[in-house]
């Protein structure tokens, strides 16, 4: 096990993009224990990670409608009108915290793709990664994700280290019936996995999701 305990939150609120974002930043700051949130979205909304540009027309038209936030975690552009989004927050004295970025994610998605086999998934670890022009981030897997036997991509993730520890953010591709994917990668990653609930305040999440809402951050100038 890759922890001794976990705790999982299921967030009850569909939140916009700003806040989610917030209260990932939020968990992060304030957890003394690895915790997994799993959360919905209110409205259509697709990230771009931390280093993803504007400039990439093409992924903003496949956006269509949906409205744009930026991760402070790295990776690609994701549309979570077609997946199901996690985060792990990790304290900095865990060990976990201090690996190297590849190694973590290895560990992660390893846990995940044993969940989603136990669902009936097709699911495999990708050793290298795909050529592929695309801003997309289920469109150009790299090492580490998690792809179907067809190799078409199931769930990435991106990753951002502060003083605090690890925030991992992660994204499965919805193909057909995920009830308990969460609950099984709880338990493949810990040895005891308990359920809470966090309620951040209005105060708590104001001055983050004001940074995330801007259009200065979205497009980092």
């Amino acid at each position: 096990m890759i922890f001794d305990r976990l705790n999982i939150w299921r967030d009850p609120f569909p939140r916009s993009g700003p806040e989610n974002m917030a209260v990932d930043d939020w968990l992060l700051a304030r957890e003394s224990k690895p915790l997994l949130r799993v959360y919905d979205w209110e409205g259509e909304w697709v990230s771009l990670g931390y280093f993803a540009t504007m400039q990439d027309a093409q992924c903003m038209a496949r956006a269509g409608e949906a409205q744009a936030v930026r991760r402070s975690t790295g990776g690609g552009i994701v549309d979570h009108r077609i997946d199901r989004t996690y985060s792990l927050v990790v304290p900095r004295p865990h060990e976990m915290a201090r690996m190297r970025g590849a190694e973590s994610y290895r560990v992660i998605h390893a846990a995940l793709a044993s969940a989603l086999q136990l669902l009936g998934a097709e699911a495999r670890l990708l050793g290298d990664d795909v050529e592929s022009d695309s801003a997309a981030c289920f469109e150009k897997p790299v090492a580490w994700d998690i792809v179907d036997g067809a190799g078409a991509k199931l769930a990435g993730a991106g990753q951002r280290r502060t003083r605090h520890g690890l925030l991992h953010q992660g994204s499965v591709v919805v193909t057909g019936p995920r009830r308990g994917l969460f609950s099984a990668l709880a338990d493949r990653l810990a040895g005891e996995v308990k359920t809470i609930r966090r309620e951040p305040s209005e105060e708590d999440l104001a001055a983050l999701r004001e940074k995330f809402e801007s259009q200065s951050w979205l497009e980092r100038r």
